[in-house]
């Protein structure tokens, strides 16, 4: 398996850390992967810059930091704006396409999707934006199995298990649909 190093961003509100969190338990707990996780957040409470780092691995990992993401995913332009460069050339970029506005001269496998405007139409609210979010993250990059997130989801929030593995599964099909053109 390759070395997955995920940056995950967005701004303080919209479930950066959480999102970060869940991949890497449902890779360690149900796919007996190792992983690292961390976080870097602005000081305001919600609003401000969300950083979180993840990386998979079937392998010891000695660094725990993110310095060349292959994968980035920014759910709001200022993000785009402070990693975009970061990404290393010809990975993979997940945006949202009503909240990120991104050049054409990408060195990168650029997906957009309507991950917003999808989560507050199906569900009425962008609560789960992150979860929906996640999902796409998982079919595009296969480095853990959707059944591993729903119980991970499951165990930490059993009040809303219906309605995350809804988001889960919206956002599923919105990779899904992509990701055999990539």
């Amino acid at each position: 398996m390759e070395k997955y190093r995920f940056l995950l961003s967005g701004s303080g509100g919209q479930g950066i850390i959480t999102m970060a969190i869940l991949l890497a338990e449902a890779a360690v707990i149900y796919e007996g992967l190792t992983a690292v996780q961390s976080q870097v957040y602005g000081p305001e409470a919600r609003g401000g810059a969300t950083r979180s780092d993840v990386i998979i691995s079937d392998a010891p990992i000695l660094f725990p930091k993110v310095t060349q993401p292959g994968i980035l995913v920014t759910l709001n332009q200022s993000s785009f704006v402070k990693y975009g460069n970061l990404l290393r050339p010809g990975g993979l970029l997940l945006t949202d396409s009503q909240l990120v506005r991104t050049s054409e001269d990408l060195d990168v496998r650029h997906v957009s999707l309507p991950l917003h405007e999808t989560v507050v139409r199906e569900l009425g609210s962008a609560q789960s934006l992150n979860i929906c979010t996640l999902g796409a993250l998982i079919a595009l990059t296969k480095v853990v199995r959707p059944e591993s997130a729903e119980k991970v989801l499951a165990s930490r929030f059993p009040k809303a298990v219906e309605s995350n593995r809804k988001a889960l599964s919206l956002g599923l099909e919105l990779a899904n649909n992509v990701r055999d053109a990539l």
